[in-house]
């Protein structure tokens, strides 16, 4: 059992869990993730890591209220339990060398891509941040991104907050006026991260996507989080979670994700936790 010691809620839709497992925290870096039941007869989800402390043994997980399994693990309270907390999952994040990157964030994914900035500022690299929302209500992690920045965007769809527009609009003014990046790291909805790549794939500047597909084991075995990348299957949870996007089929990966929707909707909507008596 794996108790929380934190819960915070970050907006209407996304909640923050610092949970205690100090052997997923002994070994955890940016890009890694988590599987979790929130009981023994619940399903497993992956989690992607969004912080970890050595010290004191804990790892924050940041997780979109979506389906019957988030919004039961939602209601959990500081001091309760979780049953399963396996990890750390997946390749890490290759940051060496880097002296000059741009992480583009969209919504939750936010909470993926902080890591990544905070151990790349920690690398004393030059960090440029371009996050996106739909609102202002919806905007996570505003000021820990500008901690691990040295130049901090934020844009909206509505013009709420930040300078109205994409994420896309952000990062091709920077390119078109002569910034020079190592590389761009995208980490958000499909749909976002496929326009980020074929806007880098342009002006030719090395992009890495984090990819999260429907996934089960976590291991390989089970074969659910299969993706094509560069003509070749990958499996997201030993291969990834991060992938050259310039090679990645996300018109497929898209398909895919919607497979399961209605499933999703259906057991949801039976779930007796939240029928009204």
């Amino acid at each position: 059992m794996y108790r929380i010691l934190e819960r915070k809620e970050l907006n209407p839709t996304v909640t923050l869990m610092r949970i205690e497992a100090p052997l997923v925290a002994k070994k955890a870096e940016p890009g890694q993730f988590i599987i979790l039941r929130v009981d023994a007869d619940g399903e497993r989800i992956p989690l992607t890591i969004a912080d970890f402390d050595r010290e004191k043994g804990s790892v924050t997980i940041i997780f979109q209220i979506v389906g019957a399994t988030t919004k039961i693990l939602n209601m959990k309270q500081e001091g309760e339990y979780v049953c399963d907390f396996v990890g750390p999952l997946g390749v890490p994040t290759h940051l060496d060398g880097l002296k000059k990157v741009a992480i583009v964030g969209g919504g939750v994914g936010c909470a993926i891509a902080l890591p990544v900035a905070k151990k790349l500022h920690k690398l004393g690299a030059e960090v440029v941040s371009i996050v996106g929302f739909r609102n202002r209500d919806l905007v996570i992690l505003e000021d820990e991104f500008k901690a691990a920045s040295d130049r901090f965007i934020l844009m909206s769809d509505d013009g709420s907050c930040g300078t109205k527009g994409l994420v896309t609009d952000a990062l091709k003014e920077l390119i078109e006026n002569g910034e020079q990046f190592d590389q761009v790291i995208a980490i958000g909805p499909l749909i976002m991260m496929k326009f980020v790549c074929l806007l880098t794939k342009k002006y030719d500047v090395k992009t890495v996507v984090s990819m999260n597909p429907i996934m089960i084991d976590g291991t390989g075995m089970c074969g659910c989080c299969r993706l094509t990348v560069g003509n070749e299957t990958k499996f997201a949870c030993v291969d990834g979670p991060d992938f050259d996007g310039h090679l990645v089929d996300f018109d497929e990966a898209m398909e895919r994700s919607r497979m399961y929707r209605d499933f999703e909707i259906k057991r949801s909507e039976e779930c007796n936790l939240f029928k009204k008596a």
